[in-house]
């Protein structure tokens, strides 16, 4: 009887730890994703859309709240985000989460 309870506890206590150290794998794999990045991504970050390299982004090439504001940052019309403009461009807003307690 002993026996039998004895690899039960083992058994469940081996189920739990893999449980636990799968979601911490899954967990570390989404921060090498995003690269542990904190915050907007950088210029340089936003300049990798630049598909043909030219130096500039088109609206073809960007994509998201880059091509919601494409307009607003593209301070010299001429239909391309230079990373002057995009330097210059206003930053946005923060999002916050709920108050703390």
């Amino acid at each position: 009887m002993k026996n039998i309870l004895f690899f039960l506890i083992a058994g469940l206590s081996i189920i739990l730890t893999s449980c636990g150290s799968q979601k911490e794998t899954t967990s570390n794999q989404s921060q090498a994703q995003r690269g542990n990045r904190q915050g907007p991504p950088s210029v340089e970050d936003i300049f990798k859309m630049d598909s043909n390299e030219d130096g500039k982004l088109s609206k073809e090439e960007v994509e998201g709240p880059l091509l919601e504001k494409f307009s607003t940052i593209d301070t010299n019309n001429d239909g391309y985000i230079s990373k002057e403009e995009l330097q210059n461009a206003p930053r946005p807003e923060r999002r916050q989460g709920p108050p703390r307690g």
